[in-house]
């Protein structure tokens, strides 16, 4: 049996990644566009955490169904882990990531590789109608990059270097960031937690 889950977003790079993530488990994901939601949930919260569970539990009592939801973002630790929760809204939310990457790379221009110290964070929240929630969160380290490379990815992934693999998140293939990102670290994890679940619900 397949269960259907909304995913809480309208971020179709996202989406991809997403499913490439989850194909192998008993999830169907869809995106809010095709459940027809057209709903917007302000992310006040003070972590991805709250971010999360926020637009999850908004979306799961609007439409009574299990409803997926992850905040995500870059925390650079030279500029105090900005922009963290507000990455999706740095330099304004409808500024394309081309300037929101090249204003971080401005900031950072003088700044020696030590200090370029960054992370990719997400938080991803499962609500059900019962109103049991699940958090899991993925980490990956790397630093800021002195330039914009690569253009695969979406957001931040052009500056986001991973000395490991020498390349941007951005120059990575699909398959290697989905098994080494914060989001598919993030998701993996759900996936164990939400098959454990609903095997334990049939």
């Amino acid at each position: 049996m397949k269960y259907k889950i909304i995913f809480a977003t309208k971020n179709e790079g996202k989406m991809k990644e997403i499913r490439m993530i989850l194909e192998d488990s008993n999830i169907e994901i869809v995106s809010l566009k095709e459940a027809g939601i057209d709903l917007d949930v302000e992310e006040d919260g003070l972590t991805f955490e709250e971010n999360a569970i926020k637009k999850a539990k908004e979306i799961m009592e609007h439409t009574g169904s299990i409803v997926m939801a992850d905040d995500s973002g870059l925390e650079v630790d030279y500029m105090d882990k900005k922009p963290g929760v507000y990455s999706a809204r740095y330099g304004g939310e409808d500024t394309p990531y081309n300037i929101k990457n090249q204003m971080i790379l401005d900031i950072l221009k003088d700044v020696p590789e030590e200090k370029r110290t960054a992370r990719f964070v997400s938080v991803i929240a499962t609500v059900f109608p019962d109103g049991k929630t699940f958090t899991t969160r993925g980490v990956i380290e790397g630093i800021i990059d002195y330039d914009i490379k690569g253009d695969q990815g979406f957001g931040y992934d052009p500056i986001f270097y991973v000395p490991e693999y020498n390349c941007t998140t951005a120059e990575m293939s699909p398959a290697l960031k989905n098994k080494i990102s914060h989001r598919g670290k993030a998701l993996e994890l759900m996936k164990k937690e939400l098959n454990k679940y609903l095997g334990e619900k049939k």
